[in-house]
């Protein structure tokens, strides 16, 4: 009898059923609760840009156009390099764009201050990794740029929870136009070498060249007014910055 009970309950499948469901009702529940959540995030999302203005929506959509414009320059077939020119140029007219709607419809606001320079530096340095690897720029160029945007945007980040939004000067300004221009020159190089070429009769690889050099000096220059601008904000700011450092 105590062998018979014990076969009983090790088998007892109705036992094992129910515990297995249990689990399961779980299971199904808490991917059906992550799934609503996922929905949820997503519809906020979907909300806060349908509520954001215009010059904001501009300024943003910069961000994912760096990461198409980045992915075309790996892109091989006839128009990938045009299209990631003329992209970028979109996105240049919209950095000057949106603080213009701002102003002239009066929706100028903290928020757009921050965020359209903290786009530009991301489609700067976006562009300036992705020319790196293909050898375009080179590193010590680029490693001081990079130094620069961090060092800055994290003075901006330390000014803001002090509540005051460091927003760009004309130095910052021209030192973004220089590389903004420097980079359509290195964008454009390869939109006439395959694309120009491709309807073009004539050899271009010599106005290529010049393009692409025209490109890399004014890199050179942005870089110089990159370090020089970033010297005005430590200076101009240096009181907001270093304020309570050594506490």
């Amino acid at each position: 009898m105590d062998a018979v009970a014990r076969r009983h309950d090790n088998r007892n499948p109705v036992g094992a059923r129910n515990d297995t469901a249990g689990g399961g009702d779980r299971v199904e529940g808490t991917g059906w609760a992550g799934s609503r959540l996922h929905f949820e995030a997503g519809l906020c999302l979907v909300t806060a840009l349908l509520r954001m203005n215009l010059p904001n929506l501009i300024t943003l959509s910069r961000i994912p156009l760096m990461f198409v414009i980045v992915g075309l320059m790996y892109c091989e077939w006839l128009g990938a390099a045009s299209l990631a020119f003329w992209l970028f140029i979109a996105c240049a007219i919209g950095d000057g764009l949106d603080g213009y709607l701002a102003r002239r419809l009066g929706l100028v606001s903290n928020f757009g201050k921050l965020m359209d320079a903290l786009t530009d530096k991301i489609m700067v340095i976006g562009l300036v990794i992705a020319f790196v690897d293909k050898h375009e720029i080179p590193v010590p160029l680029a490693l001081i740029t990079l130094c620069r945007e961090f060092i800055i945007t994290g003075m901006r980040m330390v000014a803001a929870s002090k509540g005051v939004i460091v927003a760009a000067d004309k130095g910052g300004k021209s030192k973004t136009a220089t590389q903004l221009i420097a980079l359509g020159f290195l964008l454009g190089a390869p939109m006439v070498a395959q694309d120009w070429a491709y309807f073009w009769p004539q050899d271009l690889s010599v106005f290529t060249e010049w393009v692409q050099k025209i490109g890399l000096f004014g890199f050179i220059v942005g870089t110089f007014l990159a370090v020089w601008s970033g010297g005005r904000y430590i200076s101009r700011y240096r009181g907001v910055f270093f304020d309570g450092a050594n506490e």
